[in-house]
């Protein structure tokens, strides 16, 4: 799929387990299975969070990846972030980001701020491509099992 193939939009409570499969089976493998569709579909409700989720226009119900952004006065934090591996290296996780970005922007976010997981090289070189910068590392952060690099980009332009 093509990132011009792809339709992203705030997720609905019909997604909240697609969300959650994918959190559980590429996000959270090894760590025990926390963003249950229940916790998801809270964070759907939450006023300071957007879900949002990117579509296949071949299958308009199928969730490729999505994002979990929560909002505070000046810095958003990607709480979670995912595509599924058969979507993967086709635009969609850069959309997502770039969705997030212009949102941010628009109210007001000075930066977004995220985790990855220490030993993901992937995500890690993703992230920097989109110009985040790693600014620390959290010591067991992943339920004392595994470590996080944070991550910042400042939305500020220069």
């Amino acid at each position: 799929m093509k990132a011009e193939q792809q339709l992203i939009e705030l997720a609905t409570s019909a997604d909240a387990r697609a969300i959650a499969d994918l959190s559980r089976d590429v996000i959270e493998q090894g760590l025990g299975w926390s963003w249950t569709a229940p916790r998801v579909l809270k964070a759907l409700r939450d006023d300071a969070t957007n879900v949002i989720v990117a579509r296949s226009h071949r299958l308009l119900a199928d969730v490729a990846g999505f994002a979990i952004m929560k909002y505070g006065d000046d810095t958003a934090h990607i709480v979670l972030f995912a595509v599924d591996a058969a979507y993967r290296r086709n635009g969609i996780g850069s959309a997502l980001i770039l969705w997030l970005e212009t949102t941010a922007r628009t109210a007001g976010i000075n930066t977004i701020a995220l985790e990855a997981r220490s030993r993901n090289h992937e995500a890690r070189t993703f992230y920097k491509r989109l110009g985040f910068n790693e600014v620390g590392v959290r010591v067991s952060y992943y339920r004392g099992v595994e470590d996080a690099v944070r991550f910042e980009k400042s939305l500020i332009a220069e």
